[in-house]
């Protein structure tokens, strides 16, 4: 399944004693379906706050339903900030996180004097200017294969801080700031971390070569403010053909640098 939700009432994806999360609610809507208990795999799972255009989950189940019943059906047993956007049928031996071959996110930033209400849980506000040349500069030291120690929450569990970053790029269109990064994989909190270095760097308190440094040293206690989760979100995860998954409504990223923002906001 393909999963949308806000993330804005919920204490993350996975599954906790005696808080809302997007795990449980969906797992109890599709049991519903099925007729039986339902455990659910994810992509990726996200932080308390933050939100998913296409989660990818799979289960087992022995039920037989159409596609379009599973959808349908599961989106009527769902609160409003949860629905199902896909369903199909994969091969027993798929895995929604293993099978992942990369992850894409994107960051919301709005970049204004006063605060949006009607912003305020997709995307972050800064009330100082951003300058995107400088943050896009910085941030093209992250692109390649690295150690992100620096950028890796502290109580990460991965195995190994390497990581293979595929893009990083930044847009802005009325204030509002878009960074996309996509990857092989990405470490605990590591794209909020990377967005608190580059909004660092954007409003001119550190200099463009920080991320390289921070790189260099392997040390997340140098490494900068952590940005908030409301403006996070995790947007696909892509899958070899075989598995003949929906196609993500996520454009691939542009590869003409003259398209990268260099003004100011």
């Amino acid at each position: 399944m393909g999963i949308e939700y806000d993330g804005s009432a919920f204490r993350g994806w996975q599954i906790q004693v005696g808080v809302r999360s997007v795990q449980a609610t969906l797992e109890e809507a599709i049991g519903r379906v099925a007729d039986h208990r339902i455990r659910v795999q994810c992509a990726g799972r996200t932080d308390a706050g933050v939100h998913a255009d296409e989660q990818v989950v799979h289960f087992d189940t022995a039920a037989r339903r159409s596609e379009r019943a599973w959808v349908l059906g599961t989106n009527v047993n769902l609160p409003p900030d949860v629905a199902v956007r896909w369903a199909c049928p994969v091969d027993p031996q798929f895995h929604a996180r293993f099978d992942a071959q990369a992850r894409h996110y994107r960051y919301l930033i709005m970049v204004r004097a006063t605060r949006s209400p009607l912003q305020r849980d997709r995307a972050v506000w800064s009330h100082r200017p951003l300058d995107i040349e400088r943050m896009h500069e910085a941030g093209q030291a992250l692109v390649g294969v690295h150690d992100f120690s620096s950028f890796r929450a502290v109580a990460c569990q991965a195995k190994s801080p390497i990581r293979h970053l595929h893009y990083l790029e930044l847009s802005a269109i009325d204030g509002l700031v878009q960074l996309r990064v996509g990857a092989n994989g990405f470490l605990h909190h590591m794209v909020r971390n990377i967005a608190g270095v580059l909004m660092t760097i954007g409003r001119g308190e550190a200099p463009v070569d920080w991320t390289r440094e921070l790189l260099e040293l392997r040390d997340r206690r140098l490494g900068g403010v952590t940005a908030p989760p409301q403006g996070l979100y995790f947007v696909r995860a892509e899958y070899p053909e075989g598995f003949r998954l929906p196609p993500g409504r996520e454009p691939a990223p542009s590869t003409d640098q003259h398209n990268v923002p260099r003004s100011c906001l």
